[in-house]
């Protein structure tokens, strides 16, 4: 009774030959990027944040590099270790496949450490500033599930479910799950609105909202992997993929976080 949606969108807004051009992929890390910026300016004005431009600046900086270096290295490691090693320089072979090489627990981790470098520089709360950063990563995070939509990838297990896509690059006609949109409304909507309630609640000592989107993220991550096609060669060990045991990992590493973090530390701004 339904004809599924087959996907046939262009991963570039503008191309310009030969797989080079302007993708929605790297548009979605830009306005992440922007989102970030304009929303500690935001954060300022309610008086969540007390960082002058100069500051919100270099941290963006900060930002943009340790969520590059730590994502395309989280992939590296953690999804192509076995290539890493038998060819180093494919690390930073962005030409080859572009930003889409990247892992966003790897990502994550990446921005946390730059956030606490920039502030033992400054001499700030980092993890104050990590706070912030937990109610504006989930639009990045949603504006990337929706390019990887957009760009075909990552597709969900066989569905026969009214919304379900025929993805041509999965190699078959099969309907599938369309599991990026699913994550772009758990990890992106949902988590958002979660961190930006517990951030509005005071008093709180710093870093227990980062620690709470560890474990809030690892948690919309396992449940969404059920419908997520396993990456090809994707061992599951004990029914669970790579993707949802390192998503058990940012869970105990976020508790590990909200309970250091609530041992008597005093609310401080970032």
């Amino acid at each position: 009774m339904f004809a599924h949606y087959i996907h046939d969108l262009n991963p570039f807004l503008i191309e310009f030959g030969r797989g080079w051009g302007i993708r929605y992929y790297g548009l979605a890390y830009v306005a992440g990027f922007l989102a970030w910026y304009y929303g500690l300016l935001w954060f300022r004005h309610k008086g969540w944040s007390v960082l002058n431009d100069h500051q919100i600046s270099e941290l963006l900086f900060f930002t943009v590099l340790g969520v590059l270096v730590g994502g395309r290295l989280g992939y590296c490691l953690l999804y192509d270790f076995a290539e890493t090693i038998r060819n180093p320089v494919s690390v930073i072979a962005f030409w080859n496949g572009g930003l889409r090489g990247m892992a966003s627990h790897g990502g994550i981790a990446g921005a946390l450490i730059g956030f606490l470098l920039w502030a033992r520089k400054n001499r700030v709360d980092g993890w104050a500033v990590a706070d912030n950063a937990a109610v504006l990563a989930p639009v990045g995070i949603f504006l990337g599930r929706i390019a990887n939509f957009i760009n075909g990838e990552l597709w969900g297990r066989p569905s026969e479910l009214p919304w379900a896509v025929i993805f041509p690059g999965s190699g078959t006609t099969i309907p599938r799950h369309p599991s990026q949109l699913y994550e772009a409304v758990g990890e992106g909507v949902i988590l958002g609105l979660a961190m930006l309630w517990l951030r509005a609640k005071k008093p709180r000592p710093s870093g227990r909202v980062a620690g709470a989107f560890f474990v809030v993220y690892g948690i919309i991550r396992i449940a969404l992997e059920i419908f997520r096609e396993p990456d090809l060669g994707d061992p599951l060990w004990a029914g669970f993929s790579r993707g949802q045991w390192f998503s058990f990992g940012l869970c105990l590493v976020g508790a590990g976080i909200w309970w250091s973090r609530g041992k008597g530390v005093k609310e401080l701004r970032g």
